[in-house]
């Protein structure tokens, strides 16, 4: 392709609106276009990488004996109703964008295929003879985010790979699952990237085991956890670690103290002089069931832990049964303005105890009049420890479970491990931390949508049974900006060489120079025939305006005919590196052949 006839604009200044270098750079180097909030025109450069990285993912899908399809976007409200995730998607979290078509017919643009590809084989497999199928699809994706941002990375419309896996038994989705994890670990190394395999929370797809592909980068809006020596890695909200001893209370008997001013742990440690590792905090959050119900509840957790919100809302989730409901809507720290629409009298924020009293809700059809009480593993076997007193400006000390507070009876593990933490599998391990962008996840899904939309087949003993499923994504879009992320540099992005749009550009300093045209044409030519991928540069652009633009777009390797051409050379750099290579013209092909076979290996 000639430069001269590309659509191809690139920006001096970052764009206001970019938020991280490889949104920034995305946008100055002509590859995206914002068109509207998290929506984004993929221009001709980023059309090529988003194809190449397609390319990488189907093959190795194809590689697996996976088919490749391609699913209605727009799917029906029916269809979401029947799995029970309708309301998730549009009310809890709120991602679904839904419509009403001109029948008075609800649909919902697709941000996920579990519900279409589960009717599709209730339709088609009857036999286990047809088992195991694995069907993907490389399709456009929606999500109403409440706040787009990053660029690709978390847009409203986005290019995503998704796999369904339909198997008779456990074995054989395990070894999909398999097959699939060396799978995606091949795409991205594939692609060039830095990587790490980690545990993670399956989330409103739901299932049991699930592993997220992370690509190292600092700007990831995600959190790892791991161990040095390789034997464990998590997201944050997935992750388990030993937390520190707890530390011998100061407090041999049970008495009130006032604590004015003590509304936080770290306040609270300070006046008392003690550890936060004696303190039992009580964190007070609202659930709002599918079923309607409001339940407050009180968590009561070591001083000097957090509470992972996507563990408490896996453990509430769990609980749904005993209000009527199959899943959790929301789940949020209850504000002054929420406290006034249950609380019959006002809370003791910041100084209540474990047993604070359930009148100080005001109980209706709506809200639950009882407190759902749990404690977190790391307070259950503290003594003479410190806790609030349900009376503002006051706290307890030396106080004991089934003493002075009963233990509540619902134990969980909700702590949000950190690092430094100690390792479950080895305490000698501590926990170190990464920042990770998530570009792929794959599913465990057991049966949860072929139970719930009765989709069924014949064993081998004529019993109807439900298809044990799998599910695996990659985010397509998103992997091709975070390479963006992990790889640049002051002039702008470096792209891996298997996924950059092309290969070589040649930059032709002076178009009036009638040998360097000469030479810059017979190796474009050469190149591309050859399977060299080459852009020729032969704008009326000034050379420092060519080499500025051919970095910042990110081409692996730059061909300058300039003044090496009296010697029968012409000069390569090294877009990574910025080295620079004097090599004979009639020897560019063969090296660049060689530099490229090796950098994508």
């Amino acid at each position: 392709m000639r430069l001269s006839q590309m659509l191809f604009v690139t920006l001096r200044e970052d764009p206001a609106e970019a938020e991280i270098p490889s949104h920034k750079l995305l946008l100055r180097a002509g590859y995206i276009r914002r068109i509207g909030s998290g929506l984004y025109a993929y221009l001709p450069l980023m059309w090529r990488v988003l194809k190449k990285v397609s390319q990488i993912v189907r093959e190795e899908m194809d590689a697996t004996g996976a088919q490749e399809c391609l699913l209605p976007q727009l799917q029906p409200a029916d269809l979401w109703r029947e799995s029970g995730r309708w309301d998730t998607y549009t009310q809890a979290e709120g991602i679904m964008f839904s419509m009403t078509d001109r029948q008075q017919r609800e649909l919902g643009l697709g941000p996920t295929h579990e519900e279409v590809i589960t009717t599709i084989a209730k339709d088609m497999i009857r036999s286990y003879r047809q088992l195991p199928v694995h069907l993907y699809q490389i399709q456009t994706k929606f999500r109403d985010e409440i706040r787009p941002r990053f660029g690709l990375m978390r847009g409203r419309e986005f290019i995503m790979k998704d796999g369904y896996s339909f198997h008779t038994n456990e074995e054989s989705l395990k070894k999909t699952y398999q097959d699939m994890a060396q799978a995606y670990s091949n795409m991205l190394r594939r692609s060039g990237l830095q990587f790490r395999a980690v545990d993670a929370d399956s989330g409103a797809i739901g299932g049991s085991g699930s592993q997220e592909f992370m690509v190292l980068a600092e700007a990831g809006e995600d959190e790892v956890l791991y161990t040095e020596d390789g034997q464990y890695a998590a997201n944050v909200e997935k992750a388990v670690s030993m937390p520190a001893d707890a530390e011998p209370s100061p407090f041999a008997t049970f008495e009130k103290r006032e604590t004015p001013g003590t509304e936080t742990i770290d306040k609270l440690c300070k006046f008392l002089k003690c550890s936060p590792t004696q303190v039992v905090k009580n964190v007070l959050y609202q659930a709002v069931y599918d079923s309607g119900i409001t339940v407050l509840v009180l968590v009561s957790i070591r001083g000097d832990q957090d509470v992972n919100q996507v563990k408490l809302l896996n453990e509430l989730t769990k609980l749904a049964g005993n209000y009527q409901a199959k899943t959790v809507l929301f789940l949020t720290v209850p504000d002054a303005e929420a406290q006034r629409k249950w609380a019959a009298k006002s809370l003791p924020l910041g100084y209540m105890a474990p047993d604070i009293a359930d009148d100080y809700i005001a109980g209706s059809k709506e809200v639950n009049s009882k407190f759902l009480r749990l404690v977190d593993r790391t307070a259950v076997d503290l003594t003479n420890f410190v806790t609030g007193s349900n009376e503002s400006g006051y706290h307890v000390v030396g106080a004991n479970w089934d003493k002075e507070f009963p233990l509540p009876a619902t134990v969980v593990g909700v702590r949000t491990a950190k690092k430094g933490d100690r390792a479950v599998h080895n305490p000698e391990q501590t926990l170190q931390s990464a920042r990770g962008i998530e570009v792929g996840h794959i599913f465990q899904l057991g049966t949860k949508y072929s139970l719930a939309m009765g989709a069924t087949y014949t064993s081998e003993q004529g019993e109807e049974m439900p298809f044990v499923m799998g599910c695996y994504g990659v985010g397509v879009s998103r992997l091709a900006q975070s390479a963006v992320e992990q790889s640049y540099d002051k002039d702008g992005i470096i792209w891996p060489v298997a996924i950059a749009p092309y290969h070589a550009i040649i930059s032709i300093p002076n178009i009036s120079d009638a040998q360097q045209v000469e030479v810059a044409e017979k190796l474009y030519a050469e190149l591309n025939q050859s399977g060299i991928e080459t852009l020729l540069d032969d704008r009326d652009e000034r050379a420092g305006v060519k080499f500025k633009d051919a970095d910042l777009i990110g081409i692996p390797y730059r061909i300058v005919p300039g003044r090496s051409l009296k010697a029968g050379k012409v000069e390569v750099v090294e877009r990574a590196t910025h080295q620079s290579h004097e090599i004979l013209i009639d020897e560019v092909n063969s090296t660049l052949k060689q530099w490229i076979d090796a950098a994508i290996k």
